[in-house]
């Protein structure tokens, strides 16, 4: 069997351009060590620690019903190694989206560069915001939080959480934190770093907040608003890059973003004041996880606040380089035509006194010769 040779499509082993080619086949093989993990006895306890969720408390179960317990969660310092566990199965998750769906739909539409890197970031979080959207209302459902909104300021008991409830939190914590080793695998643009690092680190610093300090219902609630609106504005984009026609669905995306930015300030006000209000009978203990304290409470709001007008301030900037974009655009076609007439007519004028020298060159011979 003859080996194969070298190409510029299999670098060397273990170069920087094998590793950013085959970094989703590395990660699983990571990954694979801790399901391996399971089936020995002797690694079998460290490997749980990666893969299922930690700190459960066994919760009584009510009267009438099964005899089982039911288990509520916490967080822990295990939580970071579940974190890092799952972190993996999202970038081979991402790998995937990119390779069997993304990229087959850059080489049938033939996307120029620019185009493509956007589309692919575009693809990526409507993928992972229509997700999540999914999950969270499913949850928001089954907890009843939609039917009874109170539970959003009196969940008992406020220190403890249901696995489906710590599971996302624990997922959205892998996705975000993931993003960080993307932005060295899909060749993120040194210019655009600074801008995808704020947004990652946004959105990390209000999940862990939300999960740490248990406002769990809250945090997810404005998480779903946010997700949603995210999620009409990269399938806004989607539909731009495809055809430019589609352009003017931007603009009922901005009024949705503007409703979904109020909205988000209503309820954290809402809910952080009956929170508040409803924690002035008894005692509030931060060091044993109640958060109903005044500093805690401006905390919170003064970074819901903060978040939004920095939101809403990007969604001004992104208007204005969209409009300057459109100007340039049209401003383009009109100087090739003024181009085109000034070249016209200089050489109508050229042509002129060339015609007009040949009909003068007769008389001016005549009076040469006399």
């Amino acid at each position: 069997m003859a080996f194969r040779k070298k190409s510029a499509k299999n670098p060397p082993v273990l170069s920087h351009e094998f590793i950013l080619q085959n970094h989703a086949d590395l990660v699983a093989c990571v990954g694979m060590f801790f399901v391996l993990g399971l089936m020995f006895e002797g690694t079998a306890e460290a490997s749980i620690v990666f893969i299922t969720l930690q700190h459960s408390v066994p919760f009584p179960a009510a009267e009438g019903r099964a005899p089982a317990p039911k288990f509520l969660y916490y967080y822990g310092i295990k939580d970071l190694a579940t974190v890092f566990f799952y972190m993996l199965v999202a970038i081979i998750i991402h790998a995937t989206i990119q390779e069997y769906v993304l990229d087959r739909i850059n080489r049938r539409m033939q996307f120029p560069k620019p185009k493509q890197s956007r589309f692919n970031e575009s693809g990526q979080f409507s993928a992972f915001y229509l997700v999540s959207c999914v999950w969270g209302t499913f949850i928001l459902v089954s907890e009843n939080c939609l039917s009874d909104p109170t539970l959003l300021w009196r969940a008992p008991p406020h220190n403890m959480m249901t696995f489906q409830m710590k599971f996302f939190y624990i997922s959205q914590l892998a996705y975000w934190f993931h993003a960080f080793p993307e932005l060295y695998f899909q060749r993120i643009k040194k210019q655009d770093v600074p801008r995808q690092l704020v947004y990652i680190g946004l959105h990390l610093f209000h999940i862990a907040g939300a999960y740490l300090l248990y406002l769990n219902h809250l945090g997810l609630v404005l998480l779903m608003m946010h997700y949603f609106v995210e999620l009409l504005s990269h399938i806004c984009d989607l539909f731009y890059f495809s055809d430019d026609k589609y352009h003017k669905e931007f603009s009922l995306w901005a009024v949705v973003f503007i409703l979904g930015r109020f909205v988000t300030l209503i309820v954290s006000v809402v809910t952080v004041g009956f929170h508040l209000a409803g924690g002035q009978a008894r005692n509030s203990d931060a060091t044993a996880g109640d958060v109903n304290v005044l500093a805690a409470k401006i905390a919170v709001l003064s970074s819901s606040c903060t978040i939004q007008a920095y939101i809403t301030w990007n969604l001004f900037n992104v208007q204005l380089q969209r409009w300057m974009e459109e100007d340039t655009t049209l401003q383009a076609p009109s100087v090739k035509k003024k181009r085109t007439k000034g070249r016209s007519s200089r050489k109508g004028t050229e042509n002129g006194v060339a015609t007009a020298n040949r009909v003068d060159s007769p008389h001016k011979r005549k009076e040469k010769s006399s």
